[in-house]
């Protein structure tokens, strides 16, 4: 890994620039040390739209019902007593 330090990487951004745009990334350092990267840009994903599973999934009409068996496990310990 190149490590480029910051008086280069100011004077030579241009180049710099297009190294990046070719797919390198680049190791900004300071004293020798990588203080960051320079990576390409990648433009933000499409906006996400629902209704994907719209008529190919079904929920059952009880599905938000308590179920007894479940609330039997939970308070019989009194753990969350009711």
């Amino acid at each position: 890994m190149e490590i480029i330090n910051v008086h280069e990487a100011k004077t030579h951004l241009s180049r710099l620039l297009q190294r990046v745009e070719a797919g390198e990334e680049i190791v900004i350092g300071r004293a020798g040390q990588p203080a960051a990267r320079l990576v390409p840009y990648e433009s933000k994903r499409e906006k996400r739209r629902g209704g994907q599973w719209k008529g190919k999934v079904w929920i059952s009409p009880d599905f938000d019902s308590p179920d007894p068996e479940l609330e039997k496990l939970f308070h019989d310990g009194d753990i969350f007593p009711r």
